[in-house]
């Protein structure tokens, strides 16, 4: 379900009752939350304001992993440790900004917002390999 990112519906700074003089606009429509599952890569393209573009994946098994300051590697993720944003995400091991995931060089926590950048980064938080 999308959100509605306008203020047409709120009150005034008074308390009183703003009275909206239009309907809802298309461009104040959010749109679907895009979760990141473990998998064969699935990038989708949106088209964002202005005719921009924006690159999201559905599904990946790559991770750009950062081991030490200016040495960045992409290795294949095992699986998803834990999501503690969201304890569904948990349970369905969704991959979105603070999830720890594992990795043959270790433990890692995600660094950037795949749903959003197009790219799942992390940083190694462990070392060593994988059980």
């Amino acid at each position: 379900m999308v959100q509605w990112h306008t203020d047409v519906h709120k009150r005034k700074k008074t308390g009183g009752v703003k009275l909206p003089n239009r309907g809802k606009r298309k461009s104040e429509r959010g749109g679907e939350i895009n979760t990141v599952m473990l998998g064969d890569h699935l990038a989708v393209n949106r088209r964002a304001m202005g005719g921009s573009i924006k690159t999201a994946i559905r599904s990946t098994k790559y991770v750009n992993l950062a081991e030490a300051p200016g040495k960045v590697r992409k290795v294949e993720i095992i699986r998803v440790i834990s999501n503690p944003s969201n304890r569904d995400y948990d349970r369905r091991k969704v991959i979105t900004k603070g999830a720890i995931i594992e990795t043959p060089l270790g433990q890692a926590v995600v660094t950037s917002s795949p749903g959003q950048s197009g790219s799942v980064d992390a940083v190694l938080i462990t070392k060593g390999g994988a059980a």
